[in-house]
């Protein structure tokens, strides 16, 4: 991917979204930052062009409310920014039984993680097969590979996002835009206290770097690959859970919950 090319980056104030953000400009691509928290995408955003000198736009927008992805595409249009790079990293989680969670708060999960997701490759596809480059990066979660008891919607959301993924790079091939799944497990930022979870075991422990993780994903879509799962342990576990039957890995899901929610 050459130089000077346009990254738009969801969920870009924290976290794995705020080191793509770092490693998009380091290479010298103009940005486009997008989450809830203007204030912190607007510190980003002089901090890359004062360290970088890349060219960062803001938008500030809930990407939980329908409609979000065409308001984006609108502002895109009326700013004449053409994304070659989408990074499809806002997500958010919750904990606990399905019929016991907020049901308003359950649908906005499916529309940030899945709804908006979609949307916004949609959109912003055509433009990169008519140029014929330009790449997706959708963060997805171990937590793809297998039912999530106690996080049901979650793991739905992410098992969408994998499959959608790699749907897409299939159909993408030969048309010079590459689709990658990032599948990061235990990842150290803001998303467990958002997600009711907290830092205890199974995801307090072993938690990689933001920074780590992102540059996983960054490298991956870089050299074409379709599916990034950092860390060799998170490898091994997802190559497992492919091999039992989804009834006993749920149940092994659960029972790490529930063992968590008593320490």
């Amino acid at each position: 991917m050459s130089a000077r090319q346009t990254a738009l980056i969801t969920g870009a104030s924290a976290g794995i979204g705020t080191e793509f953000a770092k490693l998009f400009a380091r290479d010298h691509h103009d940005l486009v930052l997008v989450a809830r928290d203007r204030r912190r995408l607007t510190e980003l955003a002089e901090s890359l062009r004062r360290e970088h000198g890349v060219t960062v736009s803001v938008i500030a927008k809930d990407l939980s409310v329908p409609g979000a992805a065409q308001e984006i595409a609108a502002e895109l249009q009326t700013a004449g920014i053409a994304i070659d790079i989408l990074v499809n990293n806002a997500g958010v989680g919750g904990h606990g039984p399905f019929v016991q969670q907020d049901a308003a708060a359950q649908v906005a999960m499916i529309q940030l993680n899945v709804v908006t997701l979609a949307h916004l490759c949609r959109l912003l596809l055509p433009g990169m097969v008519q140029r014929g480059r330009g790449g997706i990066l959708n963060v997805a979660s171990t937590a793809a590979f297998q039912p999530g008891p106690l996080m049901a919607v979650y793991y739905a959301t992410k098992a969408f996002v994998l499959s959608l993924s790699e749907a897409l790079a299939n159909e993408l091939t030969g048309t010079g835009v590459r689709v990658c799944a990032l599948c990061p497990g235990s990842t150290n930022t803001e998303f467990q206290q958002r997600a009711s979870i907290g830092r205890m075991w199974p995801f307090g422990a072993g938690m990689m770097s933001a920074a780590r993780v992102a540059e996983a994903g960054y490298d991956g879509l870089r050299s074409g690959k379709r599916v990034v799962i950092p860390g060799a342990m998170n490898n091994l576990l997802a190559l497992v859970v492919r091999l039992v039957p989804g009834s006993v890995s749920g149940q092994v899901v659960r029972t790490l919950q529930e063992r968590r929610n008593r320490r």
